[in-house]
This record gives structure tokens, sequence and C-alpha cells, in this order.
């Protein structure tokens, strides 16, 4: 991402803070894996989303029409003997060179300066909650500045979330942020592709997630967006399956969730399939009523319309097949009332989009669903799972765990799904395992 797309981020939050106010915007504290190893460190989305800088033990304040600079960071001081067993630092000199800081000073003197910043400011933007550590901090630092009342110095009387503001403008992406959200979507839809065409009976299911990360990581997405759902057989049919650990049999159906990171923003496709390449009739008259769901849900997601439309359109193909089929019955009005479907489809048709996977934005506004709007970007992905064993459900269908997902962009004249490039028809997909040229199908409008 561009340092200008930093710049107009962080001006844009400093007119919605307004004069006499301070925003304290943390990186994310490394955490340990186990005893003396560290997970690969990446920041606080928020942190990344106004400053891209990419170390731990960051702090980002804004303050308004500070003369010296609106922009102070404090980080690590470079350190030759540190740098030299855990990397290149960016120091203070990278702070305002590398990555637009006004200012720069190091996290070891923040108990002494960052106190200073807040003397004579009304109010104080700063998400309290969530880093536990830095709240007991803050507290400390609100109880040096009242220390100086009797020398004439004012302290904030006002604590304001930070989340408010900055997810909503994280909620609308620009179009460089979109741009990063089409390179994640294709390197992904290009890896769940290659999962496909890879897939066979007697691998096992963390051998395809391998090749899925490996064409990430081989195509510039260093890591993937969240762990990899590959589920066979009866595995799909476990929402957030991650063990990823057993054989692939023949006849069963293998589920793919997986979606790469670019540039801070992630991709989030699913993708189910026959593991031998070809759909069992109960497989395919299944898929198709999922994929049924998916086409109208994909339809609804229109500038204007509500966010729960698009699942309103997914809920009503899913309960009006599953009676079709005989897994449900009674009539299509009274069982979406009764919500019978939850039984075979217990989550919502989607999710915000953007640096987090499941990301930030309010879905209600004033207790009513919000209206979509061009630039946010969601999932669309239905599903159904019947598990093993379940009561009254035909034998033929237990087992059968398929969910279709893909990320769809709002645009002024309706919408683009940015992950298209994977095939999702039953006959695209059984071509391509074939190793046949499949014919598209037309993509939704």
């Amino acid at each position: 991402m561009k340092s200008q797309e930093f710049v107009k981020r962080r001006q844009r939050l400093l007119q919605h803070m307004g004069a006499d106010s301070i925003a304290i915007v943390p990186a994310a504290p490394q955490q340990t894996r186990n005893r003396d190893v560290e997970h690969v460190y990446r920041p606080d989305s928020d942190f990344t989303y106004l400053t891209g800088f990419p170390e731990p033990e960051a702090i980002a304040v804004l303050i308004p029409g500070r003369k010296q600079g609106e922009y102070v960071l404090f980080c690590r001081e470079r350190d030759p003997e540190m740098e030299t067993w855990h990397g290149r630092r960016a120091g203070l000199e990278g702070a305002v060179e590398r990555f637009g800081a006004d200012d720069a000073f190091p996290i070891a003197d923040i108990d002494d300066i960052l106190p200073g910043l807040m003397e004579n400011k009304e109010r104080v933007f700063y998400s309290m909650g969530t880093h536990h550590d830095l709240d007991q901090r803050m507290i400390s630092w609100l109880k040096s500045v009242r220390s100086k009342a009797r020398s004439g110095v004012h302290a904030p009387g006002e604590f304001i979330s930070l989340d408010h503001f900055l997810h909503e403008m994280r909620l609308i992406k620009s179009a460089a942020e979109i741009q990063a959200m089409k390179k994640a979507a294709k390197v992904s839809a290009e890896a769940h592709s290659r999962a496909m065409q890879l897939c066979k009976p007697g691998l096992m299911e963390y051998q395809i997630e391998a090749e899925i990360v490996h064409h990430f990581m081989n195509n510039g997405c260093r890591h993937a967006a969240y762990p990899s759902i590959v589920g066979g057989g009866e595995n799909g049919c476990i929402l957030h399956y991650i063990d990823n650990d057993m054989e692939l049999n023949d006849g069963d159906l293998l589920l793919i969730d997986a979606g790469a990171e670019y540039d801070g923003y992630a991709a989030d496709i699913t993708r189910t399939f026959p593991i031998n390449g070809r759909f069992s009739p109960a497989q395919k008259a299944l898929y198709e009523v999922v994929l049924a769901a998916q086409e109208a849900a994909i339809a609804a997601v229109q500038p204007g319309n509500h966010w729960n439309h698009p699942h309103e359109a997914a809920v009503k193909v899913l309960t009006k097949g599953l009676i079709k089929l005989g897994i449900l019955k009674g009539t299509p009005g009274k069982l979406i009332k009764e919500e019978a479907y939850r039984r075979f489809y217990m989550h919502r048709t989607g999710h915000w989009l953007g640096m987090d996977v499941h990301d930030v934005g309010d879905y209600k506004l004033d207790g009513e669903w919000r209206l979509l709007e061009p630039g946010m970007v969601l999932t669309v992905e239905p599903g159904l799972y019947i598990a093993p064993g379940s009561k009254g459900v035909d034998k033929k269908w237990w087992g059968i765990g398929i969910r279709i997902e893909d990320d769809v962009h709002v645009t002024r004249s309706g919408h683009e799904v940015l992950t298209s490039g994977v095939p999702k028809g039953v006959a695209e997909i059984e071509a391509l395992m074939a190793g046949v040229q499949p014919k598209r199908r037309r993509k939704a409008a």
C-alpha cells in the first residue's frame, strides 16, 4: 500500500476527532506459541490501517492541530545486537522517513512523554478493554496529568472509543484496498483450482492444505488469512474444522475454506467438490440447492438493499430445496418462520471482509439492518450440513457438508464477484478435475 493511502486515512480520522483531542492506537503485543517461540507477528488491523508500520512494541498517537506534527509514533530504537538476532528495525529515523511519522520517540520513553501530549486535551480516543496492560498504563498517564491540576494543567474529561469512527472508515474500501483484495482473491481462487486438480482418494487433508499454502506463498501472499479448513466427508459438517489430518476417501466430498492475505487484506473462499472427481446423485442434488441459494444471495447484493437481504434470499432457496428433496416437510413460509432450516444451515450467509477475515463494521444502525453501499465487501456463503445420524433424514444424505463462498464487492451499479476465478458449477468442477478445459458458467448478475 502506498504511503499516501495512510496519510489520507489519518487525515480523515483527524477531521472526525476535532480540536482538543488525542487518539492513541497500539500495535498488538507479540504472542508466545510455546516456551520461547513466538507466533509470526502481525500488528493490530486498526494500527496497520493508519500507519502501515509492521513492528511490535509501537503506539501511534494522533493529535489534531499539533504544531510539531499531528502524527507521533513511539517505536523501538535501532539496536545492532538485537537486530543481529531478530532482524532489522525501522528505528526512529525509519518511522519518519519510511512510514511518514511527523515525530518519533523511543517506546521506552512513552511513560515520560505521552502524559505531556495528553495535557489540556478534552477528549481521548482510545479503545479501552482491548489491551489490559495498556489500559493500566493509560490510567497511570491520566493520573499523572491530573496531578498537575494545581499548575493549571487540564486533564482529559472524556474517553471515546475509537472503534466507531475507525471501523466505519474501514468498512468502505478505497480503490487501493479493492486492488489488494483482488490480488488476494485471484491467488486464492487459483489455489482452490489447484486443489481440485490435485485431489484424489488416499491423500491426506493436510497434503491438500500444503498445496494451497504453497500456492499462496509462491504468488506473493506470505500468509493465509486464517487457518485453512480442509474437511473430507463428514468433517465438512464441522463448520470450523481445522485438524486437517484425515485421509480423503473415494466417494466423499471435500470442503475447503481457505483464503490468502495480501498486503494486509484477506480473501475468503469456500468450495466443495467430490474427492474422486464425480458427484454422486445425492451429492449433486444437495450441491445444486446450495449453489442456487448462493446465486440468489449474490443477486441480492445491490446498493440500497439491506444487509439481511442476501441471507433472506438464501434461506428461501435452501428451504424450498430441502422440501423438494424430502429433508424438510411442510410449507416454505411456515418452515422459514420456525427457522426449521437451522438444523442444517446454522450460520449466517456472510460477513464483512477486509483487513480481518471477519472484518469490522456495524451490521445494524439504530436497530435496523444497514443498507449496502458502494465500497463495501462481504462474503456470500450459504451451506447445508447433514450430520451423520440425523434423525428423520434418509441415510443417503448423512455426512454431506456443502458450503460455497465468494467475496463480493458492492459497486455503484450492483456488485462484482472478486473470486469468480474458481469453478463452482457441477459440470465445471468435474471437467477441471478430469483435466478438461471447462466451459465457464455465465456469471450471476
